[in-house]
């Protein structure tokens, strides 16, 4: 049998994604723009066997991501998907599902903001993602996919990493990649998993006893010692976890740090550049915590400069000057308003800033 390639928006293949690597529980509430991804697993008829999920369309944003705490204490595989003033309103369960240690996975399809903001793509939850937005010292591992394909390859990976450290993960998209088209090569449905997990709350059994499951320690030290717990947790994720793809970086004198749409359009100005005889290359993050922040201190030792491109007033770039320490100069461009920057505006930027 040939390759199953099919041509899908990017939300779509997220649903898709679900279903196939056999997601047991979704739950979510309609944004734009990630609407899609409820609409697709709805029309799929959550009950049939291909899919054998429970689909809810939930009263609201914050009951949504509760539910999704409820069916991972079960052990069960569970997500919602949100944008960026939903994914607001799911902060406080999310550090809760943390605090519990608690599997899932968060779908954040960013809109431009603040507060209602606008429909059209921004990347400016990327503090909110990364530095946890909600309460507490957590984090989270998340995964900037810059393709339709990744958003479908990083379901099945948010899943695998998620159960691997007991904690959400969370896939911090755009509004541009959840809308935009492309072919995706899917893989084969995977058998729906009923594994009885030795910490989920299933029950007792003659053979077992009680699970319980809480983020709540009134305790000082023992609230202590479970941050300890899960500060070394965060560490290990940050030791094993780093992913980045690099173009062009070998001689390059110059590089763009960029994720999902920014990326792409960087593509373009590092082509654009080396026709005009200019070493530059990119640096693409593909999870933004953990950072690669050890590659960029090693790149630096070569580099003239850094230029992030991100759609936002620039947040990434803090974690870059972070990682280079100084070394060398670190600017900035982004758009603010859901307006996708051109190749063009970037390379002419670039060149304002490192070569005039």
């Amino acid at each position: 049998m040939g390759e199953d390639i099919q041509l899908m928006k990017g939300n779509e293949a997220i649903a898709e994604a679900a279903i196939r690597f056999g997601v047991d529980a979704y739950f979510g509430y309609p944004i734009t723009p990630q609407s899609e991804i409820i609409e697709y697993l709805a029309y799929e008829d959550p009950y049939n066997k291909r899919t054998g999920m429970v689909v809810i369309q939930a009263e609201s944003e914050i009951a949504a991501i509760n539910m999704v705490y409820g069916a991972a204490a079960c052990g069960k595989k569970a997500m919602t998907s949100s944008s960026s003033p939903g994914i607001s309103l799911k902060q406080e369960a999310i550090s809760y599902m943390v605090g519990a240690e608690l599997p899932g996975l968060i779908v954040n399809v960013v809109r431009g903001g603040p507060g209602l903001g606008t429909i059209q793509p921004s990347q400016a939850d990327y503090f909110q993602s990364v530095k946890g937005g909600g309460h507490g010292d957590y984090n989270m591992i998340v995964l900037a996919p810059s393709t339709v394909q990744e958003q479908y390859d990083h379901v099945g990976l948010g899943f695998e990493l998620a159960f691997k450290y007991r904690n959400p993960v969370m896939i911090l998209s755009d509004g541009a990649i959840g809308q935009m088209m492309e072919k995706v090569t899917l893989t084969p449905q995977l058998p729906r998993e009923n594994k009885i997990l030795d910490w989920a709350t299933t029950g007792k059994t003659p053979d077992r006893e009680r699970n319980y499951i809480t983020s709540l320690y009134l305790d000082p030290e023992v609230q202590e010692n479970h941050n300890i717990k899960l500060q070394a947790k965060f560490q290990r994720m940050k030791d094993t976890e780093v992913r980045y793809e690099e173009i062009m970086t070998d001689d390059a004198e110059y590089i763009i740090v960029a994720y999902g749409i920014s990326a792409r359009i960087s593509q373009t100005v590092i082509t654009m550049a080396r026709k005009n005889g200019i070493k530059l290359g990119l640096l693409r993050p593909i999870t933004l915590f953990p950072f690669p922040s050890k590659r960029l201190f090693e790149l630096s030792d070569s580099l003239k400069g850094i230029l992030c491109v991100e759609m936002s007033a620039g947040q990434m770039i803090e974690d870059v000057e972070l990682a280079v320490r100084c070394k060398i100069p670190v600017y900035h461009y982004g758009r603010m308003g859901g307006g996708v920057t051109s190749s063009t505006e970037v390379f002419e930027k670039f060149v304002s800033l490192f070569l005039k």
